[in-house]
């Protein structure tokens, strides 16, 4: 009655084993971790001797997957940020200027002058000299607005033109502010993640909370100072022509023109036209270097049309300054000596090596399209953690613990069959946690714990429906056959029911919540796995070995 195939049998033990393989690497933590950064370091051309041991400390055909520790056990950085998309839109109707312009100009017998003036932030507006003309520059400018690209935007167009006077006015359409604003958190979010991933930080935790708002943790960082540094600049590099210089910051200026310090002769300031001839959008590669005289600099290298632009303006203006700045700053504004072809070049100013390495990261992972405001910053010391991974050890201990004793005691030897399936239960939790690379936090260890008890309760129902059919007077084969047949309903309605409690956690929380609703989803998985084959197979060979008449349970 008792009867389990080969084939089935294969498949069980072969399951349990891969659990335990992809398990094993966390048995010896330091080791594989240190493998795994030698690995990653040497991967990165860093080739060392030291590297090279560390890595072969390890052997290349073992798993090297490790349950990566979250902020709360590792220590590390806590940073909540808002993305300032008001920029964003500020820069956009500033980028249309060139083409209203060109566009304007086309009708100038019936428009008259056309002469940008100051607006507020977020505006741009023109004045026409011949306001009898309005109505043709209007229809002029609003052809050249474009569709809004959302699923809630269709038929709106992306600007809005209006006249006050003689003054034509231009604006981002709502729609418009909607999907820059969805855009901007999705490039912030992405910019951020390669800045992280730049520097090599293990498993991060990079999330959108709300409209503007992202959360940033992570974890093994030694301070959220340091990843204030690492995310607080924009990186907005511009290559700009120079209208003048001075040495007052409130100097007036036309139109269409913006005053910037300089960052290597305080005192000096630039002025500049706000549209940028090229940008670090248009970057491909940045290098920490030197230049001819041996101080730290960065060379660039821009993409083809980046390369056109920056060879051409050049070509047309020899014997001109120009800017380069970066974020509000001018680094550097060199004359023109020669035109720069072939797209690469290089930035000097009074860096440090450190600054120079820290620039071309920024450069490379790219510009943040706006500034990002702190919200909330929190360090977790590597001393929180430890106490953090001894408690959740302890919690742990003492619930296995517990529940094995008591399984012991209320059902004897199938108790202590159910108890090596706990131990490989949480064994194979463990495996498929380092398998997919999940991130285990404080409330993570809460989920495993939850996940000891719930594992054991499957059993009970088992042996409890066991014990009943032996009182009924059936034999001990055919007991804990129809033990197993009779409960497996019950023990699937009641784990099924918590697995999607696990995953609605899992799809509507963050962070710790998340890492809850992982261990406590794979959790109910594995228990359901052992509680039904491993205990009951690991029960047949004992029914074919002993051949027992009667059984006590």
């Amino acid at each position: 009655m008792l009867h389990f195939p080969l084939w089935k049998r294969i498949v069980i033990w072969g399951l349990v084993a891969l659990g335990l393989f992809y398990a094993l690497p966390n048995a010896f933590y330091p080791r594989v971790e240190r493998h795994n950064d030698a690995t990653a370091a040497i991967e990165a051309g860093f080739d060392t001797p030291e590297n090279r041991a560390a890595a072969e400390a390890w052997p290349d055909w073992m798993p090297a997957g490790l349950v990566n520790l979250g902020l709360d056990l590792r220590g590390g950085a806590h940073l909540l940020v808002e993305v300032q998309t008001e920029d964003v839109y500020d820069s956009r109707v500033k980028a249309m200027w060139p083409d209203i312009r060109d566009a304007l100009k086309v009708e100038r017998e019936a428009l008259g002058g056309i002469r940008r003036v100051d607006a507020p932030k977020g505006e741009l507006r023109v004045r026409i000299q011949k306001p009898e003309g309005m109505a043709r520059a209007l229809e002029i400018v609003r052809n050249l607005a474009r569709p809004v690209v959302t699923l809630t935007g269709i038929g709106a167009q992306d600007i809005e033109v209006r006249a006050e006077g003689d003054v034509l006015v231009v604006t981002l359409s709502e729609e418009e502010k909607a999907a820059t604003d969805e855009r901007t958190l999705q490039q912030s979010l992405e910019i951020i993640r390669r800045r992280i991933d730049e520097v090599g930080t293990r498993e991060p935790t990079i999330q959108r909370q709300g409209e503007k708002r992202i959360l940033i943790e992570v974890p093994g960082l030694g301070s959220a100072a340091e990843l204030k540094a690492l995310l607080g600049k924009t990186a907005k590099l511009e290559f700009l022509p120079v209208v003048g210089r001075g040495s007052n910051p409130d100097v007036s200026h036309p139109p269409g023109t913006v005053v910037l310090p300089s960052l290597d002769d305080p005192g000096v300031y630039y002025i500049l036209e706000d549209t940028p001839v090229v940008t670090g959008e248009e970057l491909v590669d940045a290098q920490p270097s030197f230049d001819q005289n041996g101080r730290p600099a960065v060379s660039f290298r821009f993409d083809p049309t980046g390369a056109r632009k920056f060879g051409d303006y050049t070509a047309e203006h020899v014997g001109e300054p120009f800017a380069i700045a970066l974020d509000g700053e001018v680094i550097s504004a060199p004359v023109i000596q020669t035109a720069i072809r072939g797209g690469s070049g290089i930035i000097t100013g009074r860096f440090t090596l450190d600054e120079t390495t820290r620039l071309a990261v920024l450069l490379r992972a790219g510009a943040l399209p706006a500034e990002l405001e702190v919200i909330e910053e929190r360090t977790i010391g590597p001393e929180l953690g430890h106490d953090s991974i001894e408690a959740g050890k302890l919690a742990s201990v003492v619930a296995l613990v517990a529940v094995l004793v008591y399984m012991l005691l209320s059902y004897g030897l199938f108790g202590m069959i159910a108890n090596v399936a706990l131990i490989l239960n949480v064994a194979i939790i463990f495996g498929l946690l380092s398998a997919i690379g999940a991130t285990l936090t404080l409330p993570g260890i809460a989920g495993i714990v939850l996940t000891i008890g719930m594992a054991v309760d499957a059993n009970v129902l088992i042996f409890e429906r066991i014990r009943e059919e032996l009182k009924a007077g059936r034999g001990p084969a055919r007991a804990v056959e129809l033990g197993y047949e009779k409960a497996l309903s019950a023990i699937i309605d009641a784990n099924i029911t918590t697995f999607i409690t696990a995953v609605i956690l899992f799809l509507m929380g963050a962070g710790p919540v998340r890492g809850f609703a992982v261990t406590l989803g794979l959790g109910i998985v594995t228990s359901v796995f052992t509680a039904i084959y491993v205990t009951r197979l690991i029960i047949v060979m004992w029914f074919e070995r002993r051949r027992p008449k009667t059984i006590e349970v």
